[in-house]
This record gives C-alpha cells, structure tokens and sequence, in this order.
C-alpha cells in the first residue's frame, strides 16, 4: 500500500509552468517511500511534465514459455515445431504473456532515462465495482481481454462476477492523506494497471521495482518503474508482488492469489498478546487513581462551563445557556476532541477540565482491541461472549485466518466475511466477500482491518416498495464514570434500514448489505426516530 502524502505547494492549475524544484516539493516525499533512486527523478520528471510515454521503445509482450520447458525444447522441439507453453491461469485455452526487454543493446540500471511511466486501465473504490462495470461502456470487455477471462456461455451478468472475482490478481492500491480531504476521500483507491503492466509477472529475485506516483499538476495517478540491475535483450521483466513481507509464511499467504497453497496445518487458536502490547495501544499519560480523585471537578449547575471543541455537531448543536463555546483550550472547562486524547496525567494534574475520552478506552472503541477485551473478560470460551463473531485482527493474526478459511471452505460451510477498518465509522472502509484472494489483499492497504464472519440470517424489516431489507437500532449512550460506572441510554433511538432487499449475493452492493454509508441520494435513505414509545 503506498500512501500519498499532502503537498504545501499551490496547485499545478494557478502556478507558473513547472520547474524540477517545484516537482520535488510537491513529490519528494513520494519518491522516498517509493524508493526511487535519486538517479531517475530529473527524468521522471520530464516525462510527467511532457507526457512521455516511451516503455514501447524498451519492452515488448511476448508468450510465457515455463523455464522448464524451454530448456526442454531447445534440445527437444515438437514434431510440429511448436513448443510446450503454460496456460493462463484464467482461461486454460490461453497461452500466458509475459514482459521483456526489446532493446537489442539492452537496459542499462544506472542510465538516468530508464524510468518508465504506466498508465491505469480502471481506478475505482470498491463500492463503485459492479456499478462501474455495468455503466462504463467497454470497460467489462477490457478487463475480460486483459485478464485473458474464459467467457463462452456465460451472460453478461456472468461476466461481471467473473471479472469482480478475478480482479483481485491484477488489483494495486494507494491512498492521499490529506489533512483537508474527509474521511472517505482518504479511503483507499485500487487501480488496475494497463495490459503492459499487468503483464508484468512476479519474482522473488525481481527485475524491476514498481510504484504508484500521484502526479499533482494533472491530479493522475501513474505507475512508475524503475530497473534494479542490468538487463539483456529477451531478459524478462518483473517485479516482487510482496516486496514488503519477509516473514517467510506472511509472504507465502501474500503470494497465495497468485500461487495458491494449504495452510489449514496451522493453528487457529487466537494470538494472546502480552501486557505491552496493550500498553503500546493504548500510548497514553495515565494519572494514577489518587492523582484523578484529588482532581476531580464537582460539577456546578448554575455555573456556565465554557467549551473547546473541534466537532462540528457540538458546535452547531449545543445551544444550553449553562455552555459556552470559546476559542482556546486554556479558558475552556470542557474539552470535546475529535481526535484520540493521550495526555491525562497533565489534565489531571494542571489545568483541572474534563475531557470526553477516558484513559484506555480504545480497549473498547476501536473494533481490533474490543474483539479482544471480549474474549478477555469470557476466558471460558476462546471466541468470546456469544454475541460476538468469529472476528479476527488481519494485522495480528492473518496466518490464523487464513487457515479457519479453508478449514470452513473444505467442509463447505458458508464462508462469507465482512472486513471492517479498525478505527473508522459509518461503514467506511467495510468489505463484505467470500473470496479469500480479496481478504488477502485488502491487508496491503493502510487502514488495519479485522475480519467478522458475517451475519447470513439477520433479522429483516419489511420496506415499501422495496421488501425485505437488513436494518440496525442506533442508541445514543452517554458514559460518565467508569468506576463506579454510571451509564445513561437516551430514551429516544432511531432505526435505520438498507435500500435494497437483502440476499446472499453481490457482496459488493453496498444498498444490500449496509445500513449506515453517505448517501449521494437522500431519497434512498430511511430512518425511523422517536421510537421510544414503539418499543419495550
């Protein structure tokens, strides 16, 4: 997963014509991540700036012959004089493609020109797939030719879920981390590169160095590559698919899209995590319980507190006269952060405000570390209270995974998953499949994910016009002291339901499997509230 970093610099739209010092203020921080040596970047930036499209010069697509085979075949043709080659993983009518250098002089690594630039066939989130491929004129037919897809009698509806399922070998990722763009624009984007790159094949001893490059002046994303050492004409060109992992069986689950393989020998008891591990998570400034109980507030109800906030619905919603919102952190008595607080003992100690959060409390607010604190407190039984799923931290415990997957899959029990962010809401980030290539490749993004088997039988709500639709209840809780613990439920709640009627398939569909997302139409969208009275 590459991460695209913000820039300071003005947009490439209002500023005078580029020079290679505005490039790198806008892009250094991308070419560092990405490892590019400092020898390409003056031409790479040539060849961004003026659109320079030159790998043809350099590379050709040629048919895969098996290492084996070939070897074989030099001393051994066919009588026909064809020779042996491997088929497409795809389609097995399909003889496989492969990159390799055309230049007769070969490639030289250290020549400054040899930085290549590919361009994205199709760049969507996951919940635009189905859509995009059904209204996008030609696309379906691309990625069919591309990924070499055996189509015969299959309709297009068939075709579609061929390509959904099979996209997951060709499929790269990034993501733009920007301080002003909104949770959603920070989600990740998955691209698939055009038939050149997408033909170029994996290596453990690699060829070539791939990466993602947002190039800001024109807002398109490229894929850059680079060589790694000095290549002969014919010499084929790859690249390393899990460049990153080096644990011998993380890379070897990594590489399973590609090159499948059993990993049901390996144990699926969850990973107990020592105390540090948790210390490490949690990250933060504790006050000891005497520090905490000698700054205690008592509250004062005809005073009117003064609040710092940086939520917009407190801002816009807190209209009691005993509250007054203000400026600055130090005059505040109450301070409401967005963000993760970490700096209790201080507060404690110095300045005598409350605070919304308390010490800890990710333990329960993001979903990774509640799965665990449940199992904790039902030592009983290793998969928790009865209430919660089967869940699993990818970060933590991938190999475990894997493993009770193809367990569940060899006994042919249902092996549907939904793939949840840890630390996001609203349904953002969440991924709902039952194919295990796609769980695999979603761990390269840049948002840890935990995997929840999902829920096949929910209760359903019968919606006009629409029938049968999965729906959730939506409390609002106020927690104001953890020990004692004093809890309050306010009596008004709201029910809120899918747009489509819900059923085993297209997992993808975001309308049939989720209650909770930004809708771009408000009509679909149904909630019910006040229902206090409606339900005991």
């Amino acid at each position: 997963m590459t991460t695209i970093g913000e820039s300071d610099s003005e947009d490439g739209a209002t500023r005078r014509e580029e020079s290679f010092e505005d490039f790198l203020s806008c892009h250094q921080v991308q070419l560092e991540k990405a490892g590019v040596p400092h020898v390409f970047w003056k031409s790479l930036f040539l060849k961004l700036k003026n659109e320079v499209y030159d790998a043809g010069r350099m590379f050709m697509m040629v048919q895969a012959i098996a290492e084996e085979e070939l070897e074989d075949n030099k001393d051994n043709d066919n009588d026909d004089g064809s020779e042996d080659v491997q088929c497409q993983p795809g389609n097995p009518e399909v003889v496989p493609l492969k990159v390799v250098v055309s230049n007769e002089n070969g490639l030289d690594a250290d020549d400054p020109s040899n930085i290549y630039l590919i361009d994205h066939a199709w760049t969507y989130r996951i919940e635009k797939v189905r859509q995009q491929l059904e209204e996008i004129q030609g696309l379906a037919e691309r990625m069919v030719a591309l990924m070499h897809l055996d189509t015969v009698n299959k309709d297009r509806n068939d075709v579609i879920e061929l390509v959904i399922q099979e996209m997951w070998k060709y499929n790269q990722t990034y993501s733009i981390q920007n301080q002003e763009f909104s949770a959603e624009d920070k989600l990740p984007v998955w691209y698939i590169m055009d038939e050149f790159g997408s033909h170029i094949r994996h290596s453990d001893q690699p060829t070539f160095k791939t990466a993602p490059l947002f190039y800001m002046p024109n807002q398109i994303c490229y894929t850059i590559l680079w060589p790694v050492k000095d290549m002969d004409y014919a010499d084929e060109v790859t690249r390393d698919f899990a460049s990153e992992v080096r644990d011998p069986v993380l890379r070897k689950i990594r590489l399973s899209p590609w090159q499948p393989a059993d990993f049901t020998s390996i144990n699926t008891k969850h990973l107990e995590l020592d105390i540090e591990y948790y210390r490490g998570v949690c990250n933060e400034n504790w006050a000891s319980e005497e520090e905490l109980d000698e700054s205690l507030l008592q509250p004062q109800r005809n005073k009117v507190n003064k609040v710092y906030t940086n939520n917009e619905q407190v801002l816009n919603f807190l209209k009691h006269p005993n509250f007054e919102i203000v400026e600055t952190e130090e005059e505040a008595d109450i301070l409401w952060y967005m963000e993760h607080f970490k700096e209790f003992k201080t507060l404690a100690l110095n300045t005598k405000k409350y605070v919304n959060q308390f010490p800890c409390e990710s333990l329960l607010t993001t979903k990774d570390m509640l799965a665990r604190t449940a199992r904790r407190a039902s030592p009983s039984d290793q998969d928790g209270p009865k209430w919660l799923a089967k869940t699993f931290d990818l970060l933590q415990e991938l190999p475990q995974f894997v493993s009770y997957y193809q367990q569940k899959q060899q006994s042919g029990e249902d092996n549907i998953w939904i793939c949840k962010c840890w630390n996001l809401s609203r349904s953002l980030g969440h991924t709902v499949t039952d194919n295990l290539s796609e769980i695999i490749r979603l761990t390269e993004t840049n948002y840890p994910q935990i995997a929840c088997e999902y829920i096949s039988d929910p209760v359903l709500f019968y919606r006009d016009n629409v029938g049968q639709v999965k729906m959730d209840l939506c409390y609002t809780v106020f927690l104001a002291s953890v020990k004692p613990v004093k809890l309050f439920l306010h009596r008004n709640f709201s029910l809120r339901f899918a747009y489509k009627p819900f059923s085993l398939d297209h997992f993808d569909d975001y309308g049939k499997h989720f209650t909770v997302m930004n809708y771009a139409d408000s009509k679909k969208l149904l909630q019910m509230r006040n229902l206090s009275s409606q339900f005991y």
